[in-house]
């Protein structure tokens, strides 16, 4: 008996030691850790209260489609690419950087993209560039746009009025374009790119700075001949002052 109690004892002791040597060493490993290389999907930066502030991720695990973040859908008809969404305190999407690049048939397609989002809404900032090849036909440009959004937009109004326009145009196109303009008036869709520092589709590199309506009214340029030129544009995009004059 007296063997038996010794070992119940000795057990017990050491069970206790161990429980405790298992709950110090959990408990340092909720410090920093240090790590030379890690390999991961996606990671979630989140708060104390569990609110999600920023997601790192591979193309596999970029949220879209039925995924929820603070208890919101994502965007569904969203391109999954790797990279980086960032959420305010409001666990509100408000921005992020994304890039991607592939050979195709034709040649190849690459880009990449940082942007600021308005409160509840989409980019009004974006810096962004692209290089496409077609054959031997090969274009690459960069740029910084702002652009102007409407007053009402919130993005799940946005996503819904989006999937009924997209259904509404199969159907009947006329209608679908009334549809756009009443909720345009309305204030609850549509961008106006405002300024574009960069280059443009007529290779053209400069500053595009458009009126409220998307409208060009002022240029800064030097053109795909090198010649620097400055132009002032009336409402129907006719050119009302340059310089240098042309003769």
């Amino acid at each position: 008996m007296n063997k038996e109690l010794i070992f119940l004892r000795t057990f017990a002791v050491a069970t206790v030691l161990g429980v405790l040597a298992l709950a110090t060493m959990s408990f340092h490993r909720l410090g920093n850790q240090k790590f030379t290389e890690i390999d991961v999907e996606r990671i979630n930066i989140v708060e104390k209260d569990g609110t999600v502030k920023m997601v790192i991720t591979n193309v596999a695990q970029f949220p879209n489609g039925t995924v929820k973040i603070n208890g919101r859908a994502t965007n569904a008809d969203r391109k999954k690419r790797a990279g980086m969404l960032f959420f305010n305190e409001d666990g509100i999407e408000c921005g992020g950087l994304i890039y991607d690049g592939q050979k195709n048939e034709k040649g190849h397609s690459s880009g990449l993209s940082l942007t600021y989002d308005q409160y509840d809404g989409d980019q009004v900032m974006q810096l962004k560039t692209i290089d496409f090849k077609e054959g031997e036909r090969r274009f690459v440009a960069g740029s910084l746009v702002f652009n102007d959004r409407p007053a009402n937009e919130s993005q799940a109004k946005t996503e819904a009025i989006m999937r009924e326009l997209d259904a509404i145009r199969q159907k009947d196109p006329a209608l679908w374009e009334q549809k756009w303009k009443e909720y345009q008036q309305q204030g609850l869709i549509g961008e106006t790119p405002r300024i574009m520092l960069g280059k443009s589709r007529g290779m053209s590199n400069g500053l595009f700075i458009n009126d409220d309506k998307g409208n060009p009214k002022a240029c800064f340029y030097v053109d795909k001949n090198n010649n620097g030129k400055l132009e002032f544009f009336d409402d129907k995009g006719n050119v009302t002052a340059s310089f240098p004059e042309k003769k």
